[in-house]
């Protein structure tokens, strides 16, 4: 008989609150069970509270396929649960000890990322039909705060795997490609402005 037990496990990252998570997994003959979430795991590792989850959203892309970077006013748990990804992310809260910092993380089942707010939220599809899911601690709003910059910044330093062509709109949205840098974000902020953030 085969089994196989994955305990629950967590990493900080070089973004402040930004924590990778590897869900609790159980595979035995018939598959794996995975933990997508457990409050008391998340607060016995120290990892916190995620609040009650508002809304939850599932996209389904293709390879290749970029969406992000989108940073609201909401903290996310992030994953794939079909496929695999490379997930990507921007501090854009002025306040943070890590503001401006980037990171990324290869997804694929059984791998997660708690997003805080005011960090962006990007990924590329790296397998077809890869199905990423989103768990918000709020209901998204058109006019709520938050921020956003282009996942094709060459100065973010994010080698998608799937090279990205801007005028294919099967790879990225004329909206997502259309975003302000991360430095022109990052100005814009100093200033007090935001960018409009629309899923």
């Amino acid at each position: 008989m085969m089994l196989e037990i994955v305990d629950f496990d967590h990493r900080t990252s070089g973004i402040d609150g930004l924590v990778v998570l590897t869900m609790k997994q159980v595979t035995d003959e018939r598959g794996t069970i995975r933990e997508f979430f457990r409050a008391s795991a998340f607060e016995a590792a120290g990892v916190g509270s995620v609040g009650t989850f508002r809304q939850m959203n599932l996209t389904e892309s293709r390879y290749g396929a970029v969406r992000g970077l989108h940073a609201e006013a909401m903290t996310k748990l992030v994953a794939v649960v079909v496929g695999d990804a490379l997930g990507a992310y921007v501090d854009l809260r002025p306040a943070s000890p890590t503001y401006g910092a980037v990171e990324t993380v290869r997804l694929v089942p059984g791998t997660q990322v708690l997003v805080p707010r005011g960090v962006a939220n990007g990924f590329q599809a790296l397998a077809d039909a890869t199905q990423y899911v989103y768990c918000f601690d709020g209901e998204w709003q058109p006019d709520m705060a938050g921020s956003a910059c282009s996942p094709l910044d060459p100065d973010l330093g994010v080698e998608w795997p799937v090279r990205v062509d801007a005028d294919d709109p099967s790879q990225v949205s004329v909206k997502d490609r259309s975003l302000p840098t991360r430095a022109q974000v990052m100005a814009g902020l100093r200033a007090g402005q935001q960018t409009e953030v629309n899923e």
